[in-house]
């Protein structure tokens, strides 16, 4: 495809966007993301490279530390997820981190590098004793200067309120798949749980943190599908993290075929092309990406990582390989 055809291939994937929507606040049909999926790979990536350049410092990546404030016992059953109580696997069941323990975590984020900190629990919903809790953690964090994030389950408007009160400047909650496919990998709580919380947290005035996961064993539409999801919100997440499957012995999805890394920098494309002002996070499975798929990635639109040696209970690269790597590509963080 010649530039000539790249540039007529931009203005039909916009003119498809713009009258192809079947609702009023659909701003990116599902006909125009398949569009973007189906183009051949090096134009979908420069495309998206250069939506990334409009908006973004394309040699800067952000860097967000994630520490598991309450590992493993958790009441649903996501098919993914080796905190679930019902399925056997190596996590187990522990209290609540103390304040003191996630200081000491924060402050070894922030001297590696992180500019955001990522609190994670393994709840369906946070009892109020526990949010009192992660209050405390909020305010401690935010005074050695990183940004806060937590992810704590679902949560009512009273609930983000709190938290908004106490300064969290992110809520992650991930809508993992499409909505047809959601009922394959989790029967605990619906889809609309998890729009519900979403709405909660952007009533609340704290930004949104929310992506999905490739590699479940989905098909091309369930990732347009996740897409449109995503894009199409009234005000789309500032935050996106796109994970590829990391499969844990004893979770129901563990053995099914591994997922192609070129389709996942094809996700990551569409999702910088479709939402060009959130930043677009490489999370979960980066430890079996080689440093050539990462630098894709980052080229096809992706500027946030998770930073640290260990995501919630599954491995991640070491800080010492991600600056490495990111001096080899010249990327600075921030």
């Amino acid at each position: 495809m010649t530039q000539s055809n790249v540039d007529a291939h931009e203005e039909t994937i916009h003119f498809v966007k713009k009258n192809n929507s079947t609702e009023e606040n659909d701003r990116w049909s599902k006909m125009a993301i398949s569009d973007l999926f189906n183009m051949p790979f090096n134009d979908l990536i420069f495309m998206a490279h250069k939506v990334h350049r409009k908006t973004f410092d394309p040699n800067a990546v952000q860097l967000s530390t994630l520490l598991s404030i309450k590992t493993g016992g958790c009441a649903e059953d996501c098919g993914y997820c080796p905190q679930s109580a019902r399925y056997s696997t190596d996590v187990e069941n522990t209290p609540i981190l103390s304040i003191d323990e996630v200081i000491e975590s924060a402050k070894a984020a922030k001297s590696a590098g992180a500019s955001r900190f990522c609190m994670g629990a393994a709840w369906r919903k946070p009892k109020q004793k526990d949010l009192d809790l992660v209050k405390e953690m909020v305010v401690s964090v935010k005074a050695l200067g990183l940004e806060t994030c937590a992810t704590l389950g679902m949560l009512n408007n009273n609930q983000a309120e709190q938290l908004k009160g106490a300064g969290l400047d992110y809520y992650n909650h991930n809508l993992d798949t499409s909505p047809e496919y959601y009922g394959d990998i989790i029967s605990t709580r619906t889809y609309q749980d998890r729009l519900d919380t979403l709405e909660n947290v952007r009533n609340a005035d704290i930004h949104v943190c929310c992506g999905g996961i490739v590699g479940l064993g989905e098909s091309l539409d369930d990732r347009i599908g996740l897409i449109s999801q995503l894009a199409n919100m009234e005000e789309p997440p500032e935050s996106v993290p796109i994970n590829l499957l990391t499969q844990v012995e004893g979770t129901p999805l563990m053995g099914i075929d591994p997922f192609d890394h070129f389709d996942f920098i094809r996700t990551i494309a569409v999702a910088r092309i479709t939402m060009p002002n959130s930043f677009v996070r490489l999370s979960a499975g980066r430890e079996i990406m080689d440093d050539g798929i990462q630098s894709l990635a980052f080229f096809s639109g992706a500027n946030s990582i998770f930073y640290g040696e260990e995501l919630l209970t599954t491995g991640n690269p070491n800080v010492e390989k991600d600056q490495l790597l990111f001096k080899r590509l010249d990327l600075k963080t921030i």
